[in-house]
């Protein structure tokens, strides 16, 4: 039988500490022609040939619409005391503008009450990458008037939801939305356009503004409005190579200063805009964008997979890119040609991506510092694995439980260090569509048929469920 390597000191949490598990509308809902809903540009991006790992969408995905109370049901038997999901834009607006379709909105109202009759604190993410097709078609996230509209949307959501759902996130990973989407083209709406997605960037950002103000505008004064950011924690090969230091400094700015800059400060980094001159001119930020964007925040959500290690290209970056974003003939970082990216050292998860809690621990104490008093979230977490059933059916993941033992001791050293840390949510919930992987990426602690839909908690789940009623690890299991 396998011994369990037990800490020599047990990792315990605050009592307060939230203990849950995200997901997001489009990789589990399905049902995308149901009840008014229109297509996203996923709808599109995942039906446009050779878009997708084996041409796979996210038509029925998990069923999640349908099962939405079992799904409820399965949380409160693993101890989960949270649970964030994300709203389809275009299942509550069809067209992205005017009045929302009740049945749409009546579905999320449905499962908040579910949330709340087994006792989860319910999480709303209003944004996670599916736009309606009918804003992509007016010019999507580099037009102005996109995030007008996503003001909208997000009042008409808080005044049906604020009354039942006291957290809140306006935008999740906003950095690929903009580079993924506009630069690389690997998400949808697979734009290659650098000027474009840095405009995307900047009205994301006017977005999240003008929806935190929407949203307090419509709910009561307790909810808190946050949003999730996938900073990167950037490395330089060469620490004492001033060219490599410059390197971390210029993809810092494309990945978090272009973000948290105007967020938590007020202003983009001057490094930014001048790295970035030579492809925009920066124009399209209008007198008092900053001001709105500039929104005092009630918490942070920090998203955490690996880390980035760069250095200084001696000749300008050409083919495709291997940043860890997927590969693509275009880069996702616009005015960083003269930059290389390399695989981090050690073991690596399904995705390719190094196992490396200390740059989640790094991320939590670099963020106490940008905006102190400030609470944290972890609003993702986790690890793809090459899970598979046995022949009873059961489903173990060791791999996923060292993962996750890893991560939440780095979150509890940065409690211990100071840092407000006030949640935890694993990535993700359920094996779902990962994007443009398609089916092939299993990223759930519970594990899904494809075949059937059959749900089944993988050993991760029971292990997670029994940190989430005690409050402390249970130990990791070696093989």
């Amino acid at each position: 039988m396998p011994q369990p390597a037990t800490p020599a000191t047990p990792v315990t949490f605050p009592p307060a500490f939230l203990w849950g598990a995200a997901t997001s509308a489009y990789q589990i809902e399905g049902a995308v022609r149901e009840d008014g809903r229109t297509p996203s540009i996923w709808d599109t991006f995942s039906h446009t040939p050779g878009k997708t790992a084996g041409g796979e969408h996210g038509d029925i995905a998990v069923d999640h619409y349908h099962r939405y109370r079992d799904d409820v049901a399965m949380m409160a038997d693993l101890g989960l005391t949270a649970y964030r999901f994300s709203i389809s834009w275009s299942r509550v607006q069809p067209t992205g503008r005017g009045p929302a379709v009740q049945v749409g909105l009546d579905f999320y109202r449905r499962l908040v009450d579910e949330l709340l009759d087994h006792g989860i604190k319910p999480a709303v993410t209003l944004y996670h990458w599916d736009l309606p097709q009918e804003l992509e078609d007016a010019g999507g996230w580099p037009e102005r008037d996109t995030a007008y509209r996503f003001a909208e949307y997000a009042q008409i959501v808080g005044e049906a939801l604020g009354d039942r759902v006291e957290q809140w996130i306006t935008l999740n990973e906003p950095w690929c939305s903009a580079f993924l989407g506009y630069a690389s083209g690997v998400h949808a709406p697979g734009r290659t356009d650098p000027e474009a997605s840095l405009r995307a960037a900047h009205h994301l950002n006017l977005a999240h503004g003008l929806g935190t103000s929407a949203l307090r505008a419509a709910m009561p004064a307790r909810n808190s409005v946050a949003l999730s950011l996938n900073s990167s924690v950037v490395r330089p090969l060469s620490p004492q190579d001033p060219a490599d230091l410059a390197a971390v400094r210029k993809i810092d700015d494309l990945a978090n200063g272009i973000f948290h800059g105007p967020i938590l400060h007020g202003a983009y980094p001057e490094s930014l805009l001048s790295a970035t001159s030579s492809i925009t001119d920066w124009s399209y930020v209008l007198d008092g964008d900053l001001r709105a964007i500039h929104q005092p925040l009630d918490a942070l959500g920090l998203n955490y997979y690996t880390p980035t290690l760069v250095s200084a290209a001696k000749t300008p970056v050409a083919g495709p890119r291997t940043d860890g974003h997927g590969a693509s003939e275009h880069s996702p970082w616009p005015g960083a040609d003269d930059v290389s990216f390399h695989q981090t050292p050690g073991e690596r998860t399904e995705m390719g991506w190094t196992i490396d809690p200390t740059g989640l621990h790094e991320l939590i104490m670099r963020y106490t510092r940008e905006a102190p008093g400030l609470p944290l979230y972890i609003t993702e977490n986790g690890a793809a694995c090459d899970d598979k059933p046995e022949p009873d059916g059961s489903v173990h993941d060791p791999e996923r439980i060292a993962y996750l033992h890893g991560h939440l001791s780095a979150v509890r050293r940065a409690i211990t260090d100071g840092a407000d840390v006030r949640g935890y949510y694993l990535w993700s919930l359920m094996d779902n569509f990962e994007w443009a992987y398609g089916y092939e990426k299993r990223f759930g602690a519970v594990y899904v048929d494809y075949a059937t839909l059959a749900r089944t908690p993988k050993s991760s789940a029971h292990w997670y469920g029994q940190a989430a009623r005690s409050g402390t690890l249970p130990p990791v299991i070696s093989d």
